[in-house]
């Protein structure tokens, strides 16, 4: 079987072509390794090299990249509107076919060593390589950037990286190594300089300040155009797809007197994620990939049946083969937000359908105002399948911390504390969601046609399964934490939420 990983390294340098085709043609060297794409942001002073190929050469070419930006590119002298750390700043390594994330984690961990030995710069591991929780976030490890860890990282042993140090390297800093899921980078410019509403919008739209779940995002000063940027990157397009962010940054901007210019994707971008935005925004009814030209030249060129592209089987099979796998996630509170959202797909088919209708032409509105809350809820339950995977990992890793010693211990237990904590509030918010959405699938019998209310019915019982599964998920995980004021407020949400859904698939009740 055919081996193929990505690798996107970020350089701190997007003013210097010559540099740039010096860092390109230092990995274009190495033998299987295609560079795909290069881009060059002269604001951020920053560039991004797309890489593919098996994953050992690429890993060489990698390494090859750090030891030509240890070369040329000096931090002491570098500014950017972007933040950065290390001249080599960022490495992520992406599974594409063949390879599990797992073996890209592996991959990381030998790169960072090898950073190391060979050019005694420093490294940190994100994303799925962390070997500490509250490292998986990019954001978390480039505090301070440059400038402000080169002095807190000798005196502060939190701040000391993974692999060397503990000072950075003088001139090319450190350097974070990782692997993730596929990552858009995607910018939306404002007509506007004020970096106060650029930097408002940033903090609705990203995750750790209450946005979206697999979004990033920061402001950014584009000085050379007069504009402010907001700058995004999507860890997962699928459940935070680019319409829904550019929708949202055009809702935040209107709301302080801004409108959108532009917007831009740094680097290469899934078909599926422009198919998924050609869908939405042009309101295409029963679209399926199979469509695409492309597509089906592909299936084509691999000797797949054409009518088999987009088939629903073969669309369901990869998520029931990872559940079945002899692995802990994604496991029950994966599936339970899976129910919930097909519970919130089969509302939205009723919806849609019953609004074509002449028969429920009195009805246009309120099914048009359900079918905007049908999504939503369908969004926070899809993200919610990853979500919850991803908050048990957490748990692993914060079970997997040193012990050795009692300062260790302390750090440890409190890590496992809140990692648990976080295991508990996802299914809760699934729970939740789906209560709601079992009312909102009972009102919606009354406005859609009677031909779909087995549907309804059936989307009714899956958001019972949904609202009952998850809180199991969140009673498991109150027995590990020690907080007893916490764990009962908790539980008596929970019966809360049991007690919207107790009538089964009967009719709720109006909210």
């Amino acid at each position: 079987m055919k081996r193929l990983i990505e690798c996107v390294p970020n350089f701190s340098e997007g003013r210097d072509a010559a540099k740039v085709e010096a860092l390109v043609e230092a990995m274009r060297a190495v033998d299987g390794v295609a560079v795909l794409d290069r881009e060059m942001d002269a604001d951020h002073n920053r560039c991004v090299i797309t890489l593919a190929g098996e994953p050992d050469p690429v890993a060489e070419a990698a390494l090859r990249g750090v030891g030509k930006a240890l070369e040329l590119i000096d931090l002491t002298k570098h500014s950017g509107a972007h933040p950065r750390l290390g001249a080599a700043d960022v490495i992520p390594f992406i599974p594409v076919e063949g390879v599990t994330l797992d073996d890209c984690v592996a991959l990381a961990r030998h790169v960072g060593r090898e950073i190391w030995e060979r050019y005694h710069i420093p490294v940190y591991y994100y994303e799925a390589a962390a070997l500490r929780p509250e490292r998986a976030n990019l954001e978390n490890i480039r505090k301070g950037q440059f400038e402000g860890l080169r002095e807190e990282a000798p005196k502060n042993p939190a701040r000391a990286a993974d692999v060397g140090g503990p000072a950075l390297h003088p001139t090319a800093g450190a350097t974070v190594v990782g692997a993730r899921k596929f990552l858009i980078a995607y910018n939306v410019n404002l007509n506007t300089p004020d970096m106060a509403i650029a930097n408002k919008i940033a903090k609705a739209i990203r995750f750790s300040s209450g946005g979206l779940r697999y979004a990033k995002a920061m402001g950014v000063d584009l000085q050379a155009r007069h504009l402010a940027q907001v700058s995004i990157n999507l860890t997962d397009f699928e459940q935070t797809p680019m319409h829904r962010v550019f929708e949202l940054v055009e809702r935040e901007a209107k709301r302080y007197g801004a409108a959108i210019v532009g917007s831009e994707i740094v680097g290469l971008v899934p078909q599926r994620a422009l198919d998924m935005a050609a869908d939405f925004f042009l309101q295409l009814e029963n679209f399926s990939p199979a469509q695409v030209l492309e597509n089906k030249l592909a299936a084509a060129r691999e000797g797949r049946p054409l009518e088999a592209t987009g088939a629903l089987a073969s669309q369901a099979r990869p998520f029931l083969d990872a559940v079945a796998a002899p692995s802990a996630v994604p496991g029950g509170g994966s599936v339970a937000a899976l129910a919930g959202a097909l519970a919130a797909s089969l509302g939205q088919m009723v919806a849609s359908l019953s609004r074509q209708k002449k028969s429920q032409a009195a009805h246009v509105e309120q099914l048009t105002a359900m079918l905007a809350e049908l999504r939503a809820a369908g969004d926070v339950l899809t993200e919610a399948v990853d979500r919850d995977a991803q908050s048990y990992e957490a748990v692993m890793i914060a079970f997997r911390l040193p012990k050795a010693t009692p300062a260790e211990q302390a750090a440890r237990t409190a890590a496992i504390q809140n990692a648990t904590r976080g295991a508990a509030e996802v299914p809760l918010q699934v729970a939740e969601t789906s209560a709601t959405l079992f009312e909102l699938l009972g009102q919606l019998e009354g406005f859609s046609s009677a031909s779909m209310i087995s549907d309804l019915r059936v989307g009714r019982l899956m958001a019972v399964a949904a609202t009952k599964g998850a809180l199991e998920n969140v009673a498991i995980n109150l027995e590990s934490i020690t907080d007893a004021e916490y764990a009962a407020k908790t539980r008596g949400k929970a019966a809360d939420i049991r007690a919207r859904v107790a009538d089964g698939a009967g009719n709720a009740p109006g909210r």
